[in-house]
């Protein structure tokens, strides 16, 4: 059928979304785009004839929704992001698009298993963990909500690394997941930015010209990000470094290849690695290349979709928000200040209040040593003139506090963004605090801590800038793909109308508490479970060798290896629980399945180490025959989304062991719960609102308070005292310490669990950590009160929606409005 276009009046073929359409179109797209004779394709190829079929249905909405904006002038978001993880792209856009049942029938009609073919897709290495996670999880609900909105990214070509554990440690491989040369995002070579570094900046009078001294050039990829029901879809925008230009001839034809190649592989390394190892000067050169490349071309595109549609420069702020995930967007504020100053010629105090209007930044650490600082000679070198104008906002800011003239000369440095304290670095929260309107921490304890801790100086000169909005995740993501047994059983309990739709209604599954005492849903959700656990059981043996027991109680840590998330502390317990079964070998023990996952950064030499650690103490304990599978200890390589929605639905416990007051959030927590798993955590992060939203009876809370880790520390604290006093504590230090789990080295984790440190006291939470494992036993072995707390932490997870987050922002901090019904093109 063919018909107008709404979107410009050309006549097209509308691509229907019914099965035989789509069996037709993937196999045209076999043949004509792809030029592959269907008897002859590989499941990749199926994959990719149908990923093109299935971007012809997203186009639509997508172009659809570009046409709203601009009929409308809607004021846009714009979310800056280092990481984007995505996930698999494919399975999340065809429930969204409301064909996944349709590309299933195609394909049996086609003869192919349509789950094999998507078990082809590679995750985009675009993202490593929660920071990029959020990102993902909010373009989902931006478009689910029809809000106005684009996402920028980098393009990495290599991700950040794939992880294989090789004699129990970390090695670092490149991440290929380019090579498939997947056909779903759309290449816009017609969107090219040169971005600058390092030069001379010249003074003409009031003005300023930047000449740099190289050029790398931004290209543009859309990855189409479709809402959930199929009205609107957004764009990620991810850049590449490109350097054509610098391809040297002559030295080609001498014959010296290396060097016609040099300058081009060293201005594209840029887009090659996400999180480049910074333990080097170079290392951190490119870290901060790598920023700078991803903001102004960013900036310079936003500057240039404004003016395309707007007349006027300085309406900026009334039409667009930008939102910096974390500091690593930051360079955005002096390289918009740039455009508006040197290439707009607005005055610097005008540029200034537009700056201040459209930025916002949301605060993700509350660890001083994880807020980027930069040396001024490192940005004077490769961005002169942005630190030129990052003195004068902070000349413009310290005059203005002196002004005042309630502020002593202590405090006015303490603010200042240039840190002369040590080696002059420039502070990048501290240029975030002040070149933003808006600035939230993203759950209510980290919020609260924020402004009393490592933003207490700016909250007192603006208190009104600082607000929380507590994180969220995407149910189609976490529930709907991850989890198609406990969908079914949610859509038979809740009902599937538009509005019983919990995947777009999360607060329905407040229905369930009225069925969490039933026995015979209790058993259902049981054998909804175990579904899961059989299904991770399957991965283990077919991908690690391991024989795990479903029936087994799985306790789970996933996430980024760091030591303050306190894996070493996990561990710790683990080798408490095989002491105690060695000793006591015939007292009714809980068996347990401890399952790990999580990348360690390249360059993290202790992080590296908890991994060895853990796969050491696996090697000892999971062939110790004495154990008799009582305790089973796995480390599964390469964490991804992907692997994710395998081992979440799987667990019954979840570990959120972070020391009070180190994590800003979290959101596995949050994915675990919907999921119904248990949390074994500290009053940390969004554990504290968890706890409220469930009850302490379906929770297991334990370790100090972030009171008592403060008071702990002013006291001085000493991890000593406690190794003294508690026997079994001092035993599991003295084996981990002294070669239990490594007889061929004995010294290997003398440094490990740093007895003499010990800054995230581990020692302190230890017993208390030991003991609440053992009432979670209890509580584990009486199936039906097990149960029972599953299905009331789904049941009271509704708040934790990704889509509730971003209606806080663009109510609370973007001041955006969604497209109404009216405002879209028919697409009839």
């Amino acid at each position: 059928m063919t018909q107008k276009s709404p979107i410009s009046g050309f006549d097209y073929v509308i691509p229907k979304p019914d099965a035989e359409t789509i069996r037709k179109s993937i196999v045209y797209k076999m043949i004509f785009i792809l030029g592959v004779d269907p008897k002859d394709a590989t499941e990749h190829q199926w994959l990719n004839a149908a990923m093109l079929a299935a971007r012809d249905l997203i186009a639509e909405d997508f172009l659809r929704t570009r046409r709203a904006h601009i009929d409308n002038s809607k004021r846009m978001v714009y979310y800056l992001s280092m990481e984007f993880l995505l996930g698999r792209a494919f399975v999340n856009a065809l429930i969204n698009e409301g064909v996944y049942a349709e590309f299933e029938k195609a394909f049996k009609a086609l003869g192919k298993e349509f789950a094999d073919v998507c078990e082809q897709e590679e995750d985009p290495g675009l993202g490593n963990g929660g920071l990029g996670r959020l990102a993902a999880c909010f373009l989902d609900s931006l478009a689910t909500l029809r809000i106005p909105a684009m996402g920028y990214g980098i393009r990495y070509q290599y991700g950040m690394f794939k992880q294989e554990i090789v004699d129990g440690q970390q090695v670092e491989k490149p991440d290929l997941w380019l090579d498939q040369d997947l056909s779903w995002q759309f290449a816009r070579p017609n969107k090219q930015y040169s971005v600058g570094f390092g030069g001379q900046v010249i003074n003409f009078g009031d003005r300023k010209e930047w000449t740099p001294g190289e050029e790398v050039s931004a290209w543009a990829y859309d990855e189409i990000i479709p809402g959930y029901g199929g009205e609107v879809a957004n764009p990620l925008r991810l850049w590449t470094a490109h350097a054509g230009n610098l391809f040297d001839l002559a030295d080609f034809n001498r014959g010296d290849y290396s060097s016609a190649v040099r300058a081009q592989n060293s201005d594209e390394n840029i887009s090659r690695v996400l999180y480049p190892n910074d333990s080097t000067d170079s290392g951190k050169e490119l870290r901060l290349k790598q920023e700078y490349f991803l903001v102004s071309a960013s900036v310079q595109d936003i500057v240039a979709r404004h003016k395309c549609r707007f007349s006027d420069i300085r309406t900026l702020a009334d039409e667009v928000a930008i939102h910096l995930n974390d500091t690593h967007p930051v360079l955005a504020i002096p390289e918009l200040m740039r455009i508006l100053i040197d290439e707009e010629g607005l005055a610097w105090t005008e540029a200034w209040n537009i700056c201040c209007k459209v930025f916002s930044y949301t605060n993700h650490t509350l660890m001083s040593e994880a807020l980027e600082t930069w040396p001024v000679d490192l940005m004077g070198r490769l961005l002169p003139r942005h630190l030129d104008i990052i003195f004068e906002i902070n000349a413009y800011f310290l005059n203005a506090l002196r002004a005042i003239g309630s502020f002593d000369d202590d405090f006015v440095s303490r603010v200042s963004i240039i840190d002369e304290t040590h080696g002059r670095r420039v502070r990048m929260g501290w240029l975030a605090v002040i070149g933003s309107h808006k600035v939230n921490g993203v759950a209510k304890i980290h919020s609260d801590l924020m402004v009393n801790t490592i933003f207490a100086d700016f909250a007192k000169v603006f208190p009104e800038r600082f607000t929380n909005v507590t994180n969220g995740v995407t149910p189609r993501r976490w529930i709907n793909i991850a989890n198609p047994p406990l969908t079914a059983f949610l859509d038979k309990h809740l009902g599937k109308g538009k509005k019983n739709d919990w995947r777009m209604h999360l607060d329905n599954l407040t229905k369930l508490n009225e069925l969490v005492d039933d026995a015979a849903v209790q058993t259902e959700f049981g054998e909804v479970k175990k579904a899961a656990k059989v299904r991770l059981a399957k991965y283990i043996e077919t991908e690690l060798g391991i024989s795990v027991n479903p029936d087994a109680l799985f306790d789970i840590q996933i996430k980024r290896i760091h030591e303050y998330k306190r894996q070493a502390l996990n561990v710790m317990h683990i080798v408490d629980r095989y002491n105690k079964i060695l000793e006591n070998p015939d007292a009714d023990w809980q068996p347990r399945v401890f399952i790990f996952a999580g990348k360690a950064a390249s360059a993290y030499y202790m992080a590296k180490k908890i991994i060895r650690l853990i796969n050491d103490v696996a090697k000892v304990i999971n062939n110790d025959e004495r154990i008799r599978d009582l305790i089973k200890v796995v480390f599964i390589p390469n964490y991804s989304v992907s692997l994710a929605q395998i081992i979440i639905p799987a667990a019954d416990l979840h570990e959120q062991i972070s020391l009070a007051g180190t994590e800003a959030s979290g959101t596995s927590n949050m994915k675990f719960a919907l999921n119904g798993a248990v949390c074994m955590g500290t009053l940390d992060g969004a554990n504290v609102e968890i706890l409220e939203k469930v009850g302490a009876e379906h929770c297991y809370i334990f370790g100090n308070t972030v009171e008592q880790v403060e008071a702990i520390r002013r006291k001085g604290y000493d991890p000593m005292s406690y190794i003294e006093k508690d026997s079994d504590l001092r035993r599991v230090v003295n084996q981990i310490s002294h070669g239990t789990f490594s007889p061929e080295e004995p010294n290997r984790y003398g440094d490990v669990l740093q007895p003499y440190g010990d800054f995230y006291q581990l020692m302190a939470d230890f017993r208390s950590y030991i003991d609440t494992q053992y009432k979670a036993d209890a509580h584990y072995r009486d199936a039906a009160a097990w149960r029972k707390s599953a299905l009331v932490n789904i049941a009271n997870m509704g708040f934790f929606s990704s889509d509730r987050s971003i209606a806080d922002y663009c109510r609370d901090i973007w001041y955006i409005k969604p497209l109404t019904a009216k405002e879209l093109p028919s697409s009839n």
